[in-house]
């Protein structure tokens, strides 16, 4: 029987999962901690210098506002929106915090994944690693708000929606900073044409 009940929560919603968070069902929190456990160390490891032992900080703290708050979720709202929202304050008021001492390569060490490219054609793992030098390279010369744009929507995989309300700007303003971000990059890195992508 209680294998029965997991699998009801497998094909539960993500909100519906947090309606049961909400009433101390600890296997409903299990499966939304197996959707989005490595999602967010990911996040947190790609946005906080590469430093493995602070993302899993970040994320075990992130998943204990879950826990202890989990009221705080508008289960009428989208939860996956919602958590990148979490996670990205969290980001933000650590970036905040360390300004000062940071430099500008440091804030973007985040930027480094190899799967901003979604159709890849190379012929070999040199060409995909230099494309992704070069792209961490220009994503280093954006200012914050340009660049962690491309990334949400090009490696995160996240809907202009999504990004307004994780961001607090309009989708309009998404957009536009999507538009600029990829013609700044097609700009300079023509060698590679084909392999960004407007979606």
């Amino acid at each position: 029987m209680a294998f029965y009940k997991h699998i009801l929560y497998t094909g539960l919603s993500d909100e519906d999962l947090m309606r049961y968070v909400a009433r101390g069902k600890e296997k409903a929190f299990t499966e939304l901690y197996r959707r989005y456990g490595n999602k967010m160390l990911i996040f947190f490891y790609q946005r906080l210098y590469q430093d493995k032992e602070k993302a899993e900080d970040f994320l075990h703290d992130l998943f204990l506002k879950i826990i202890e708050n989990p009221q705080s979720f508008n289960t009428n709202k989208k939860f996956s929106t919602w958590i990148y929202a979490v996670a990205y304050n969290q980001c933000k008021n650590e970036y905040r915090k360390n300004a000062s001492g940071l430099t500008k390569k440091e804030r973007y060490t985040l930027d480094s994944s190899l799967d901003i490219c979604e159709n890849p054609s190379f012929e070999n793992d040199y060409d995909l690693k230099t494309f992704s030098e070069s792209l961490e390279l220009e994503l280093q010369k954006m200012d914050d708000k340009h660049g962690l744009t491309f990334i949400l929507r090009h490696q995160d995989g996240l809907a202009i929606k999504e990004i307004s309300k994780i961001m607090q700007c309009s989708e309009g303003t998404v957009k536009s900073r999507l538009f600029y971000a990829i013609k700044r990059l097609a700009q300079k890195l023509q060698i590679f044409k084909g392999q960004i992508k407007n979606n």
